[in-house]
């Protein structure tokens, strides 16, 4: 599966950020997939290989680029209980000067890298993210019409509020963890998507934590990530056509 680092060029900068599309040429589909607060590490390169082998051309930026380059922080390369609070206290600073503004500003230099590229279809793209990264993805597809698929995983999407739900034209699959969001928060949630019109699924992933996806933590949950997949490839099959 071919991957690679390129720069985007951005109103601040440029971000550096890691693709992979399928091998043996054309174009397909885009897919902005955000990372959570960690970034850019194996894990994540290893996701975004897995989808591209689906047929789609995933680029993955580096959140935090203000900072540097990734990585920004030194990972290990299983982020257990012991080193949580110390990695956590690491990122929490970069996620709090990641404003609304800013995460819109780079959503516009991103999806403007992806209709730029050859290997890009000229259709509508798909937006995905995990723990901050769903936030990210679901206020970027509330800015674009362009954006046809939404995903979520373990983000706390509710802070998106009900004006963003309302300006969603995307379809929206929100997974979340069990120890996150209480059967009556989900409901509220619901709600809210029901208000504002959004086409959505939204459920809660049974016997799951908060980072249920991703493979390098103690979170992880093989079951809720194969979950994951069952969602979100027939949500961007259905989506996102293919040359």
């Amino acid at each position: 599966m071919p991957s690679r680092t390129l720069q985007i060029p951005t109103a601040d900068g440029r971000a550096d950020a890691f693709v992979a599309f399928p091998d043996g040429g054309g174009r397909h589909p885009g897919v902005l997939m955000y990372a959570d607060g960690f970034g850019i590490r194996p894990a994540l390169r290893e996701m975004a290989r897995e989808l591209a082998a689906h047929g789609y051309y995933v680029v993955v930026p580096n959140l935090f680029y203000r900072h540097g380059p990734a990585p920004l922080i030194e990972i290990p390369e299983y982020i257990g209980a012991e080193v949580w609070p110390s990695v956590i206290a690491q990122v929490m600073p970069m996620i709090q000067a990641h404003t609304t503004e800013r995460v819109l500003s780079d959503a516009n230099a991103y999806l403007a890298f992806l209709a730029a590229r050859p290997e890009v279809g000229a259709g509508p793209v798909a937006v995905t993210g995990y723990c901050i990264g769903g936030l990210l993805a679901t206020r970027t597809a509330a800015a674009h019409p362009r954006v046809a698929a939404l995903a979520a995983f373990h983000a706390p999407v509710e802070a998106a509020g009900p004006n963003s739900f309302s300006k969603l034209t995307a379809e929206v699959h929100f997974g979340h963890a069990e120890g996150d969001l209480t059967p009556e928060a989900l409901r509220e949630l619901n709600d809210s998507l029901d208000t504002a019109g959004a086409r959505y699924t939204s459920e809660i992933y049974p016997g799951t934590v908060h980072g249920f996806t991703m493979a390098d933590t103690d979170a992880f949950n093989p079951a809720a990530l194969q979950l994951h997949w069952d969602r979100l490839l027939p949500l961007l099959a259905r989506t996102l056509p293919k040359s």
